[in-house]
C-alpha cells in the first residue's frame, strides 16, 4: 500500500504531450504565483500578522480578563498557554500557508477528505467580518462626535437623557461632603450609548429590530467602503496600508498611557489591575480563562495567519516572525491594561466609587467607560478622538485579515475565472456583507450583534482548529510535515514544537471545547434574556461551521473509486499536485507532480536561473536523500 501511494503522489499530472516547450523550466509556475500576488516588501507580511493579532480585544478584553482572574497572577497560565497552544499552532498555520501559496480553502489539497474544515472556516470568517465592521462603524460613530469642542456625552440635560441620567460634572461643582448614592443613576455616555447612538428603546427585543438607522447605516458604508478600497489591489494595497494602520495605534497607545499614568488616582487603578492572587491559580476556570484569551487575541483558526502567509517567499523565516508576533501581542495587551486601568483609577477616585464598579468588559468599556473618563480630562476631545482613532486602526487591520481571507480562499478554488476579477470580486464580497450587515443597523441591531459575537467564532471554531492539529499531525503525518518546513527553513521543528503539536495542543482545544459545552450560558445582553429561537439559531450558527466537515467527506468519497475504504484513503492522501507552488521549490516527493511539470529535478531550474548552489538547494539535497532512505527501509519492509 505504501508503495502503491508514492506512485500516487509521484504520478504526473499532464501527459508529456500536453505541455508546451515554454513550461518546461518552470515557468508556468512562476506565473501562476505572480499572478495570484505576493508582499511587495519584507515587512508587509509582519506587520500584517501584528496588525491581525493585535485588534479590539487587547484593549476591551485582555485587562478585564486579568484583573477579574488574579489580577498579575493571571500572567503565569496566560504565558503558559501562549507557549503549549498559541505559538504552536500560529506557526503550524504560517507553515502550511506558505508551503502551498494557497488559501484556506485549496489548501486541503494536504488531505481532501478534509475540505470541509476550509469551508467551515470560511463561513465562520463571515459572520465574524458581519458584525466586526459594524463595531468599526460604531467607532466611527464616536470619532466623528468627537470634533467637536464639547463631547454630546458630556452632560445631562439632552434629549436622550432620562431623569437617571446624574453628571458626575454637577456633583464635583456642587462640593458635596455627603456620598452620593450612585447605584441607581445612570451615566450621560451610557445614555448616549444605548439611547442616542443605538436607540435601542425603539426595539422591544431581537424579535423586534425597529428601525434602520441611518446615521448608523451611513458609518457602516463608510467602513466597508474603506475596507474594500484598502483591499482592492489585494496584498499589494493592504500590505502597504499596514504600515500605518499596524503601527500608528502603537503610538496613540504610549500618548494615552502617559497620560493616564500622570493623573491622580491612577496607581490605584494600575494596583488593582496588577495585584497577584495566586490562590486564583488554584481555578481551572482562570487557566480555560488565559488559554481563550490565546487563542481569540491570535487569531488561529480564522484562516487570515494561513492566507497571509501564502503570499510569502517560500524561505521566509517564519519561525522568526511567529515569535516576533506572538510576544507583541502579549506585550501589547499587558500595555494596553495599564492605559486602561489608569485612566479607571483615576475616574474611580473622580466618582467615589470603587475600581471594579466603573471596569466592564466589552463594548461596554469602548463605548461607555472611557469616553466617560474623557469627558474628566482636559482637552477631552482631543483624547477622545485619540482613543477612538486607534480603535480604528485596530479594526481595521483585523477586518482586512478576514476580507483577505475570504476572497483569497474563493479565487484560489476557481483561479482562472476570478483572479483576472479579483477587484470585481471583492467589490461583490462587501456589497453583500454589508447587506447582511444591515440588521446590526437597525433599533434591535445590537441584539443580534451580541448573537453573532457568542456563536459565529465560538465552539465551531475550535472544532475545526483542534481537527487541523490532528489531520496535519496524523493524517498527513508528523515526519512529513516536518520535512516540508525542512525543506522551507533549513530545519526541523524541534521537539517542543512536536510534541505541542502532538499532544499539548489538542489536549488544551479539547478541554477548552468541553469547558465551554459544560459551562454554556444563554447569552445576554445587559437585562435582556434572549428568547429559545434566538438561542437555537445561534446554537445551529456554531453547528453548521461544524457540520462542513462531513458534507466535505462525503463529496470527497463521492469523487474518488473502489470501495468505501479504498475511496476514504485515497481522499485522505495529498493531491497530487500538493506542494510548493513553484516547480524550483519542489524535492523528493513533489518532482514532476506539478501540472505542467518536466523538469528531472527543480535543482536543475535553480542552477539554470541562478548558477551554483545555494544552502537552499543543499537542503534540497538533504531531504531528497532523507526520503530516498526512508523509500528503501519501507521497500524492505
Amino acid at each position: 500500500m505504501k508503495q502503491v501511494r508514492r506512485q500516487h503522489l509521484r504520478k504526473p499530472v499532464t501527459p508529456d504531450l500536453l505541455v508546451s516547450p515554454s513550461s518546461q523550466d518552470g515557468d508556468l509556475g512562476s506565473e501562476c504565483l505572480e499572478d495570484r500576488g505576493n508582499w511587495t516588501g519584507r515587512l508587509d507580511f509582519l506587520l500584517s500578522c501584528i496588525g491581525y493579532c493585535v485588534g479590539l480585544g487587547n484593549v476591551w478584553r485582555f485587562p478585564y480578563r486579568a484583573y477579574t482572574n488574579g489580577g498579575g497572577a493571571f500572567l503565569v497560565p496566560y504565558f503558559i498557554m501562549l507557549a503549549i497552544c498559541g505559538i504552536p499552532i500560529f506557526f503550524m498555520e504560517l507553515s502550511l500557508g506558505q508551503f502551498s501559496s494557497l488559501g484556506p480553502l485549496a489548501v486541503w489539497k494536504i488531505s481532501p477528505l478534509f475540505k470541509g474544515v476550509g469551508m467551515g472556516t470560511i463561513l465562520i470568517v463571515s459572520l465574524v467580518a458581519i458584525y466586526y465592521n459594524m463595531i468599526i462603524a460604531y467607532v466611527l460613530f464616536y470619532l466623528f462626535a468627537s470634533l467637536t469642542s464639547d463631547l454630546p456625552w458630556q452632560h445631562c440635560g439632552n434629549w436622550w437623557n432620562t431623569d437617571l441620567c446624574l453628571d458626575h460634572h454637577v456633583i464635583k461643582a456642587g462640593n458635596n461632603t455627603l456620598p452620593v448614592n450612585i447605584s441607581n443613576t445612570v451615566s450621560p455616555s451610557e445614555e448616549y450609548w444605548s439611547r442616542y447612538v443605538l436607540h435601542i428603546q425603539g426595539s422591544s427585543g431581537i424579535g423586534d429590530p425597529g428601525r434602520i438607522r441611518w446615521n448608523l447605516c451611513l458609518c457602516l458604508l463608510l467602513s466597508w467602503t474603506i475596507v474594500y478600497l484598502c483591499i482592492l489591489k489585494g496584498v499589494k494595497s493592504s500590505g502597504k496600508v499596514v504600515y500605518f494602520t499596524a503601527t500608528f495605534p502603537y503610538l496613540i497607545l504610549v500618548m494615552l498611557l502617559i497620560r493616564g499614568v500622570t493623573l491622580e488616582g491612577a496607581w490605584k487603578g494600575i494596583q488593582f489591575y496588577l495585584t497577584p492572587q495566586f490562590d486564583h491559580l488554584l481555578s481551572s476556570k482562570v487557566w480555560i480563562e488565559a488559554a481563550l484569551q490565546i487563542f481569540y487575541s491570535l487569531g488561529v483558526g480564522f484562516g487570515g495567519l494561513l492566507t497571509f502567509a501564502s503570499y510569502n517567499t517560500f524561505h521566509q523565516n517564519i519561525y522568526r516572525d511567529t515569535f516576533i508576533v506572538t510576544l507583541g501581542n502579549a506585550i501589547t495587551s499587558i500595555l494596553a491594561g495599564f492605559a486602561i486601568f489608569s485612566v479607571l483609577g483615576y475616574m474611580s477616585q473622580e466618582l467615589g466609587v470603587p475600581v471594579n464598579q466603573v471596569a466592564k468588559a466589552g463594548p461596554g468599556l469602548a463605548f461607555v467607560v472611557y469616553p466617560q473618563a474623557m469627558t474628566m480630562l482636559p482637552l477631552s476631545p482631543f483624547w477622545s478622538f485619540l482613543f477612538f482613532f486607534m480603535l480604528l486602526t485596530l479594526g481595521l487591520d483585523s477586518q482586512f485579515a478576514f476580507m483577505e481571507t475570504i476572497v483569497t480562499a474563493v479565487t484560489d478554488e476557481f483561479p482562472y475565472y476570478l483572479r483576472p476579477k479579483k477587484a470585481s470580486f471583492s467589490a461583490v464580497i462587501c456589497i453583500a456583507l454589508f447587506l447582511m450587515g444591515l440588521i446590526l443597523t437597525t433599533e434591535g441591531g445590537m441584539y443580534w450583534l451580541v448573537l453573532l459575537d457568542d456563536y459565529s467564532a465560538g465552539f465551531g471554531l475550535m472544532v475545526v482548529v483542534i481537527t487541523t492539529c490532528l489531520v496535519v499531525t496524523r493524517v498527513y503525518g508528523m515526519k512529513r510535515f516536518c520535512r516540508d518546513i525542512h525543506m522551507m527553513l533549513g530545519f526541523k521543528p524541534g521537539p517542543y514544537f512536536r510534541a505541542c503539536w502532538m499532544v499539548l495542543s489538542p489536549a488544551t482545544m479539547m478541554a477548552l471545547l468541553v469547558y465551554n459545552i459544560v459551562k454554556y450560558q444563554p447569552s445576554e445582553y445587559g437585562n435582556y434574556r434572549f428568547p429559545t429561537w434566538a438561542e437555537v439559531l445561534g446554537i445551529l450558527m456554531g453547528v453548521l461551521s461544524c457540520l462542513m466537515i462531513p458534507m466535505g467527506m462525503v463529496v470527497a468519497v463521492l469523487q474518488e473509486e473502489g470501495t468505501l475504504w479504498e475511496r476514504v484513503q485515497q481522499a485522505s492522501r495529498p493531491a497530487m499536485d500538493w506542494g510548493p507552488s513553484l516547480e524550483e521549490n519542489r524535492t523528493g516527493v513533489y518532482v514532476a507532480s506539478l501540472a505542467g511539470s518536466q523538469s528531472p529535478k527543480p535543482l536543475m531550474v535553480h542552477m539554470r536561473k541562478y548558477g551554483g548552489i545555494t544552502s537552499y538547494e543543499n537542503t534540497a539535497i538533504e531531504v531528497d536523500r532523507e526520503m530516498e532512505e526512508e523509500d528503501d527501509e519501507e521497500s524492505m519492509i
